[in-house]
């Protein structure tokens, strides 16, 4: 693993065979989202074969307009590579930025939190809208 030399904003990254995890410590922001948005761009120039770059965002402390325009770019470059953006474990501030914003459906969602130990599962969410037929 290797670390952006940033006090704001560390980066590390883990690899495997296709894919390429970047795991943010710190703030998202105007002062370190093009450190983040040159690190995405170096993996996807020097992995040819790469098929999906993860963000892990359980780490994240904030995230500002900077941040939400590097991840839209970040989007940009990895689909004109035919590269999937995946982000995982959004804290709830960058779900709800996310969903305001409208731009939660250009990221595949994974979440890999385990639960607590003891604690049940949660159901899957449920689609509260009234079916067509009702």
């Amino acid at each position: 693993m290797t670390a952006l030399p940033s006090p704001l904003l560390t980066v590390t990254a883990e690899e495997g065979r296709g894919w390429v995890r970047l795991r943010l410590t710190g703030d998202l922001d105007y002062d370190t989202s093009h450190e983040l948005v040159v690190r995405a761009g170096d993996w996807l120039a020097v992995r040819p074969e790469l098929r999906d770059l993860r963000l892990s965002c359980a780490e994240l402390r904030l995230c500002d307009s900077m941040g939400v325009s590097a991840l839209l770019q970040i989007h940009r470059d990895a689909a004109a590579q035919g590269v999937s953006l995946h982000v995982e474990d959004a804290p709830p501030f960058l779900d709800r930025i996310m969903r305001i914003t409208g731009i939660n459906h250009l990221f595949a969602r994974q979440e890999v939190r385990r639960p607590a130990w003891g604690a049940a599962e949660a159901a899957p969410p449920t689609d509260q809208r009234p079916s067509p037929s009702s």
